[in-house]
């Protein structure tokens, strides 16, 4: 049996957060999935309504930009898909033409509402699962 190095422990502990964040990623897709929605919609969803939580609140793009793990064409295509759906909807800043607002529409907040009980459930089952693991683990490093 090979010796564990120090590099090899820190190389473990990171796969071992990759695994972690790619299953409950697939966690929250298995749940959001027969409400039309993704892991990345909701996490887009649930900063629009944390950070506007009043109806006619809104967000600027660029501040989304970084709290999403998505580039940021990606997440332009992302916002795309949900203003199609009719959950948020995207307008030019006044200020800075080159800015672009986003809003959580009506039902794009009834449909974070219902959803988000699922996506904590999910959380709270993964990370549990997670900090059980990762005690024992980081107890043998």
């Amino acid at each position: 049996m090979a010796v564990k190095t120090a590099d090899t422990r820190l190389e473990e502990r990171w796969r071992g957060i990759l695994a972690v964040h790619a299953h409950t990623m697939c966690e929250i897709d298995r749940a959001l999935h027969p409400h039309g929605l993704g892991a990345s919609d909701f996490e887009v969803l649930d900063i629009l309504a944390a950070e506007s939580p009043a109806q006619g609140d809104h967000c600027r793009v660029h501040n989304l930009v970084g709290r999403v793990h998505l580039s940021q064409s990606a997440l332009s295509r992302l916002i795309g898909r949900l203003e199609k759906d009719g959950l948020v909807e995207r307008s030019v800043c006044a200020e800075d033409r080159r800015g672009v607002w986003v809003a959580l529409t009506p039902r794009g907040r009834r449909l974070h509402a219902a959803v988000l009980p699922l996506q904590r459930a999910v959380l709270e089952r993964m990370l549990t699962e997670q900090e059980s693991w990762s005690g024992s683990t980081l107890r043998e490093g």
